[in-house]
């Protein structure tokens, strides 16, 4: 016989804990910094933010403590496979604190 509630009570935990951040994560508002800083850190991709934003560096500098803005970051590195893979990398963490960070900012899954 199959233990239809303990299998189902293992997936609610599994999912809780995917939503939460893991304890060596930095909050969100940091890791969207962070997620600047990396941007910042490469001209051809600074300059791709910016085009599809339509910042220009004196916004950028006007909105760095705004939850909005620290979703659009992280957003824009969410939506590209490659850059997210090679930021996450570069800041030991997994991929998918991102899209943690992403929903403790208020956005929904990518």
């Amino acid at each position: 016989m199959i233990d239809t509630m303990g299998i189902l009570m293992k997936i609610s935990r599994e999912l809780h804990d995917f939503h939460r951040p893991k304890a060596d994560e930095p909050p969100a508002d940091e890791l969207a910094l962070r997620a600047l800083a990396f941007l910042a850190s490469d001209d051809e991709r600074v300059a791709r933010f910016l085009a599809l934003t339509g910042l220009d560096a004196g916004d950028v500098r006007d909105m760095l403590g705004e939850r909005g803005f620290h979703l659009a970051v992280l957003d824009h590195v969410a939506g590209d496979e490659a850059m997210l893979v090679e930021f996450a990398a570069s800041e030991s963490l997994p991929p998918e604190s991102v899209g943690r960070a992403r929903r403790a900012l208020g956005g929904g899954d990518v």
